[in-house]
Order: structure tokens, then C-alpha cells, then sequence
């Protein structure tokens, strides 16, 4: 079941794409104006609310959808909680979109880094912004890669240092490397064969595919 989540951040052209082939809908708080926006209403919609005007969470009630109204005082993100939301309803497939850009950097960081939370280390789960996807791939795991030949992979180390990193199917191969938290070694890779993939023995890498917009020269 793919699940998709609309969170507070940018939705940009092609996003609502992924509504369209989405199982099940949730909306992070004020995803729920975005999705009002796209003539889409969400089936769930979680969050503390403080960001949702009165007239909209009215209707949506109205209409069906669930309401899950947390605590302004609470321990989690709006986009954690649909998080899990999204599991407990049995998802195995997780798209976040919202989860990057927006007026908030502290947000958007902490959308991203939810990636590589350990509870998700086996689980379908992404970020995407138009063409550009972010996932997680943890210690002793695979991660296949989507991208067509020529698109841009990033690997970012994230927690502390990530060994044993090896790749294939990129220009610049890496075989058992470390790449180290804080430095770049990982920026712009790319695609040159398929399939692509990276695996890591010790560690965590954020993987960001974005296609390739620069002219051949």
C-alpha cells in the first residue's frame, strides 16, 4: 500500500502526481491547505493543527476525513506522527512530499534526517521534490538506485562516519570507503550504468537522486 504524505514544505510541479497513484492520503498538519489546494482531501490528517484554519478542518471533518489532533506540547513533528500514522495503517510504501523547502530549515532538516531513523532501516520510505528524491540506506543494507543514466547521486553521511561504502553503476566508484561526516566526498556522483545501487557496511547515507538538467558539453 503506498501511502503518501503531504507535509508543510514546497509541492512543486509533478508532485500531485503521486496522489494520483496513492492507497491512502495524509496530511501533516498544513499539508492539509496544500492538498485544499490540489482539490484533494486527505483521509487522515494529524497534527497539533495550529497551522489549519477553522473553516478547513470543519470541512474536511464533515467530509470524512479522520482527525488525529495531537498536543501542541509534544515530542514529535506533525510529519513524524504521520509517519507513523501511515504504518499503523499498514503502508509499505511511504512518499513524504512537503517534506523539503518551505519557510522552515529547521523543518526541513529534521523531514530529512526522519529518513534515516533505525524504526525505518527496512522500510520503502522517501522525500521527493519534483524530480529529486532523498532516501536512507543503513548498515548491512542495499539500496537500489532509481535513477536514469546521467542523473546526479549524492551520499551523505549522517549520525557519524559510514564505512564500508560501495557502489556500482556510478562514474566515480567507491569500494569499502569511508565517507566522513561533515565532508563532501559523496557530493554528485553519477549514474552511468544500470542497475545502480550503494550498500553500506557500518553507518548511514542519505542517497539524493536528481536528474542531470546540464547540457552535454
Amino acid at each position: 500500500m503506498l501511502s503518501v504524505i503531504v507535509a508543510s514544505g514546497d509541492v512543486v510541479d509533478g508532485d500531485a502526481a503521486w496522489l494520483e497513484r496513492a492507497d491512502h492520503v495524509i496530511a501533516a498538519d498544513r499539508g492539509a491547505e496544500t492538498l485544499d489546494r490540489l482539490g484533494r482531501r486527505p483521509d487522515v490528517l494529524v497534527g497539533d493543527m495550529d497551522s489549519v484554519a477553522p473553516e478547513l478542518l470543519e470541512r474536511l471533518a464533515a467530509s470524512g476525513s479522520r482527525i488525529e489532533r495531537h498536543p501542541a506540547d509534544k515530542d514529535a513533528s506533525d510529519t513524524e506522527l504521520a509517519i507513523d500514522e501511515a504504518y499503523r495503517a499498514g503502508a509499505t510504501s511511504v512518499v513524504l512530499l512537503g517534506a523539503i523547502g518551505g519557510r522552515r530549515l529547521d523543518h526541513e532538516l529534521a523531514n530529512l534526517l526522519l529518513l534515516a531513523d533505525p524504526d525505518h532501516a527496512a522500510r520503502d520510505l522517501r522525500a521527493v521534490r519534483g524530480a529529486t528524491t532523498v532516501r536512507a540506506v543503513g548498515a548491512g543494507r542495499r539500496l537500489e538506485l532509481d535513477g536514469a543514466i546521467g542523473s546526479i547521486v549524492t551520499l551523505l553521511p549522517v549520525g557519524g562516519d559510514a564505512a564500508g561504502v560501495s557502489t556500482q553503476g556510478l562514474r566515480w566508484p567507491l569500494e569499502d570507503a569511508v565517507l566522513r561526516l561533515g565532508r563532501s566526498r559523496g557530493l554528485s556522483n553519477q549514474i552511468t550504468n544500470r542497475p545502480a545501487a550503494v550498500t553500506v557496511r557500518d553507518g548511514t547515507l542519505l542517497a539524493i537522486e536528481t536528474p542531470n538538467e546540464e547540457e552535454p558539453s
